[in-house]
């Protein structure tokens, strides 16, 4: 069907062949302010229809013995938009056959209006213009439907638009991810140049303290001539060096340049033996306890990595527990895991703390090279990026779960290990003597033991009593519990949350009477706050004759 223009006069179509009433109905039409055509046949009145008329006026007769076929096929082959109006005047005829007829007429038609005979000119010209205002309706209809068909075009051609644009921005992403896989070691070097400034007093506190221990160490054996504390300052020295290793080997395997050698470890041989390590490092108030399965299966591992994972998830609950606390090491078979892509046999290994936990926004960041929430010379930063490390080398992975408040679970999965483990061997153990009554008594405050061990071998060495604290907290209290000492000699940097300055502080405004020596392997960062509270600090490493020059100066001091 032609789509029928719409004109500002309306074009009625009249068919009324018998008699007066096609011209008479036109001219009505007509001075109504319509544009009236009046037709001769049928398929003139269709054609009409189909190209420019906006309603058809038909008189019944004229369609007696036409094909209502013809009609009805045409009226339902409108768009859906469509429903052409035709008002048709009937006579009073009704016989049966009649009113059968005009019933099919009707059904043909579809959209029909039907004036009886005789009609007023109103009520025709009326029946008109309202057929006509039906038709204007369905031409809005149609106005509408194009614009929904024009936008819905319009929607789809943006709609492949984007689609191109977003293919494109996919291809432009992936070759960015393609450059970033290229410089990311680049990049990553370049971050840890730039972070060598935040390292410095996290490192050089730890090379300082084991440079004292063994510095120190060559300093005594001079002046020791029992071969027993000989050998307990050479046992000192040792661990020292073994610890500067460990150290140096974390910072290796953080950059990747050290390569891991793993063999078949088993968990409960090698963290056992770990027990006195994990006990000189972790303060007296933390409780450590392991749980493994029986049934448990060796792992496939570099073992001296896996101690120093141990070791640094150890300390980093410590940390967490300035008050004490308890960790608790647990391992468990874990079956038909997939890890990195590849389903296997894993051996859970959880390290667990009742510590303060991790903030969310921080959570995200913990296993970031160089992240530390830790004051200067308390942390560089790299202790879980080494676990992560260890963890993803080693062909499996952890993650951390943590709420504030609740405490701090470490979860790894390392790979199952096929070949049968051998026995570690056993650690080596030193040796501790008491020193002799001495010149002066010391309350010594390091939370190192073995920078505690050489300097207790010092000071009793230079004649003084020394008794030990792992950390302010443990000073203060030893203090208060009525300890007599002559200078209390402290380490800067300490767990627990008062560093030395802070304890120099707190013991002069309890007024127990007692000079303070601090002494820091990062001692710039502590000369100024020391200075304010008229405290002296002593920088690691330093020799006997310098320790002996400053705890005079400190006892001397008015207090």
């Amino acid at each position: 069907m032609t789509t029928p223009i719409k004109r500002e006069t309306p074009t009625v179509v009249v068919y009324a062949p018998i008699g007066r009433d096609g011209p008479a109905s036109a001219d009505l039409f007509s001075r109504s302010g319509m544009d009236a055509v009046v037709c001769h046949s049928v398929e003139e009145v269709l054609h009409r229809a189909e190209t420019d008329a906006d309603a058809v006026f038909i008189a019944e007769e004229g369609l007696f013995g036409q094909d209502l076929q013809k009609l009805a096929a045409w009226v339902d082959g409108q768009p859906a938009w469509s429903d052409f109006p035709f008002v048709v005047l009937t006579s009073k005829h009704e016989q049966p056959a009649v009113a059968a007829w005009r019933q099919r007429m009707v059904a043909a038609l579809r959209n029909v209006s039907l004036l009886e005979r005789p009609v007023q000119s109103i009520t025709l010209t009326s029946a008109m213009k309202a057929a006509l205002r039906g038709r204007h309706r369905q031409y809005e209809v149609r106005a509408l439907l194009e614009a929904r068909e024009r936008a819905s075009n319009e929607l789809e051609a943006l709609v492949v638009e984007r689609t191109i644009e977003l293919e494109r921005a996919n291809q432009e992403l992936r070759t960015q991810m393609a450059e970033r896989a290229r410089i990311e070691e680049t990049l990553r070097q370049a971050q840890k140049i730039e972070a060598i400034g935040q390292l410095t007093g996290g490192i050089a506190h730890d090379f300082n303290n084991l440079l004292m221990v063994i510095a120190g160490g060559l300093d005594m054996l001079d002046r020791r001539a029992d071969p027993e504390r000989r050998e307990r300052l050479m046992a000192g020295m040792r661990q020292a060096a073994q610890r500067g290793t460990a150290l140096t080997r974390q910072l290796l395997a953080f950059s990747r340049r050290q390569s891991l050698a793993p063999e078949s470890v088993d968990l409960v041989l090698r963290i056992g033996r770990m027990r006195e390590l994990l006990d000189r490092s972790l303060s007296g108030d933390v409780h450590v306890d392991v749980q493994f399965s029986p049934d448990l299966w060796p792992v496939e591992v570099d073992p001296g990595e896996l101690e120093l994972v141990i070791l640094n998830l150890a300390v980093n609950a410590r940390d967490a527990m300035p008050d004490g606390g308890s960790i608790l090491i647990e391992a468990s078979n874990a079956p038909n895991e997939t890890v990195q892509g590849h389903q296997g046999d894993f051996v859970r290994l959880t390290v667990t703390d009742s510590g303060t936990g991790i903030p969310e926004e921080v959570r995200a960041r913990v296993f970031d090279p160089f992240f530390t929430t830790k004051e200067i010379g308390k942390g560089s930063g790299l202790g879980l990026a080494q676990v992560y490390g260890f963890a993803r080398q080693s062909g499996g992975t952890v993650w951390i779960e943590s709420e504030c408040g609740r405490g701090t679970r470490v979860i790894m999965l390392l790979p199952r290990s096929t070949r049968v483990p051998e026995q570690p061997a056993a650690d080596e153990r030193g040796v501790d003597t008491p020193g002799d009554p001495s010149i002066g008594r010391v309350l010594l405050v390091d939370d190192d033991e073995e920078v505690a061990a050489l300097v207790g071998e010092m000071l009793e060495h230079l004649g003084y009593r020394v008794t030990h604290a792992a950390s302010a907290a443990a000073a203060l209290s030893t203090l208060a519990n009525g300890c007599r000492v002559d200078v209390v000699f402290s380490d800067v940097m300490m767990p627990g949350g008062m560093n030395g300055v802070e304890l120099a502080r707190e013991i002069r405004t309890r007024d127990f009477g007692v000079p303070v020596l601090l002494t820091s392997g990062y001692a710039e960062a502590a000369q100024q706050s020391a200075a304010a509270e008229g405290v002296l600090v002593l920088a690691k490493p330093y020799r006997l004759e310098e320790l002996a020059t400053a705890m005079r100066d400190a006892m001397e001091r008015p207090v």
